[in-house]
């Protein structure tokens, strides 16, 4: 039969299918949504949208030039790969730019889906857009189906005793353990799992994706380019940052070999020590279960055993996180202990002026600088420096941890809220398990400790790379001579300190006497 023939027969009669809606799961391996599709007999055809809604919330979104944001450029590059591999099996990715709440029931009415499969997300925002969307597609007849994919455990998977959700991490992460099974980090085996590049999606799913030629012509546009959605990449390719699902494979490839070495390099800013898949773990382009089950793997060899439990633990942070969020909401704008939200942080032009300074690498602590303009030059920042950064916003400048929780939502390209909110209410000590109050990092002991020759400091801090490795992670106690033949004038080459930490440690832990017990 001609190609002009199939074209014309599919636009008078459409077959039914399944409907993957891709969200934070831009792979193809591993991937429970797409596992479940297939064990349907209808044909599958795999959507992903650009949500409306929330790239035109983000800052500098909807002007005259496009935005530049790495985030969506990251997302993009992602599900331009997924088009050109759903393309070269000769099916099609469906992509659009609008509300999904309207759009995916439309696109399921349209293409007559028996049903929508999709990866559960219980961020509160995208739980009820999934209400909205489930809600509309009943009334439609079609059946919604959602699955679990981006963690091990959720929701109340994992309790007490007592059947109450865990606020502490050890005794979760114990529980965690002990209800593990090999069937919670088995593959959600789909045929992609070998294909997990550029090239080919694996006899299995090519036999049942949807053919491109059974789409109506409206629906088989090309993918809306970056610059049409109003964003533009800024520096992320500048970067060299590994994108997509095989990026994701490069750099786990790549991390292997060092997962020894973890537990003793991950602290230091200057070393090779994290595996670096943070945002290729938020947007799905690689499986929790695959790390998982590589980390349970490498704790059977003895060189290794040490580095993989301790990268393990990280990633049952974040379950631990996400059923935080599940069971207490509130956290999204509220102290987890109630009683915190009595603390009165500092406000008006001071404040103003302190969180400017932060958000500049502008701080006169070079540790915090460094770390801030690491941040701000390349959406990644240590996980080292994510706690040093925030307890000194916290508790050196008394700053609202709510103004640096939305600050990094907006610059972080890894950015998850339940990891972000939790990261920052443990800094702040107002959250669940989190750190005492009355521990408060000292900026530059942290600095000595973990950048010890300054080389990090250096890198992005370089009006005082000059300085020898005692001055450097404190300006301000070096000799005069010494500042001079480094060519640096404090308060006008770099700034003099903010606040002097002893002083600011006094203060917080007045601030802190309204909760104290």
């Amino acid at each position: 039969m001609a190609h002009e023939e199939i074209l014309t027969l599919s636009e008078n009669k459409t077959q039914p299918c399944t409907l993957v809606w891709l969200r934070r799961d831009l792979r193809l391996g591993d991937h429970a949504a797409i596992a479940v599709a297939l064990e349907h007999q209808e044909p599958l055809q795999l959507a992903f949208i650009f949500d409306k809604t929330i790239l035109s919330a983000l800052p500098g979104a909807g002007q005259a030039t496009p935005c530049e944001d790495r985030r969506v450029a990251f997302i993009h590059a992602a599900v331009a790969e997924l088009d050109q591999r759903l393309s070269e099996a000769g099916a099609h990715l469906i992509v659009q730019h609008g509300d999904p709440s309207a759009l995916i029931p439309e696109l399921a009415q349209d293409l007559q889906a028996k049903r929508v499969v999709f990866a559960h997300d219980d961020e509160p925002d995208a739980l009820a857009r999934d209400h909205r969307v489930r809600q509309t597609l009943q009334g439609l007849g079609i059946e919604a189906v959602s699955v679990k994919d981006q963690c091990i455990f959720e929701r109340s998977e994992v309790l007490t005793g007592a059947g109450n959700p865990f606020s502490v991490f050890t005794p979760y992460k114990n529980a965690w353990l002990k209800r593990l099974r090999d069937e919670d980090v088995a593959a959600k085996a789909t045929g992609a799992e070998r294909f997990a590049s550029r090239n080919g999606v694996g006899d299995r799913l090519a036999k049942r994706l949807q053919p491109s030629a059974a789409l109506k012509a409206a629906l088989r546009k090309p993918m809306p380019t970056l610059s049409a959605l109003g964003f533009s990449a800024g520096n992320l390719h500048d970067l060299k940052i590994p994108l997509g699902e095989s990026g994701a494979q490069t750099l786990f490839k790549e991390f292997q070999p060092r997962i020894g070495q973890y537990k003793a390099a991950r602290d230091y800013p200057g070393a090779k020590g994290p595996s670096y898949l943070s945002v290729h773990l938020r947007f799905g382009t690689i499986s929790i279960r695959e790390l998982v089950r590589f980390a349970l793997s490498a704790q059977a060899d003895r060189q290794a055993a040490e580095g993989a439990a301790t990268w393990l633990s990280e990633l049952i942070w974040r379950d631990f996180y996400m059923q935080i969020l599940h069971h207490h909401p509130h956290v999204v704008n509220a102290s987890f202990k109630p009683e915190y939200d009595a603390i009165r942080w500092t406000e008006g032009p001071e404040a103003d002026a302190l969180f400017d300074s932060w958000c500049a690498g502008q701080t006169g602590y070079p540790l915090v600088d460094a770390g801030m303009r690491q941040l701000n030059a390349t959406g990644y920042m240590h996980n080292r420096l994510r706690m040093v950064v925030a307890s000194f916003l916290t508790k050196d400048l008394g700053v609202d941890w709510r103004r640096g929780e939305r600050y990094f939502a907006w610059k972080l390209n890894d950015y998850d809220l339940s990891a972000n909110n939790g990261g920052w209410q443990w800094a702040a000590s107002t959250g669940c398990d989190a750190q005492p109050y009355f521990r408060i990092f000292n900026p530059v002991s942290q600095s000595e400790r973990f950048d010890e020759r300054g080389s990090f400091i250096r890198r992005y801090v370089p009006e005082i790379a000059a300085l020898d490795d005692r001055c450097i992670h404190a300006p301000w106690i070096a000799p005069p001579v010494v500042l001079k033949d480094a060519g640096i004038t404090l308060g006008k080459t770099y700034p003099l300190p903010v606040v002097d930490h002893a002083q600011a440690r006094e203060k917080t832990l007045m601030r802190f006497s309204v909760v104290k017990k």
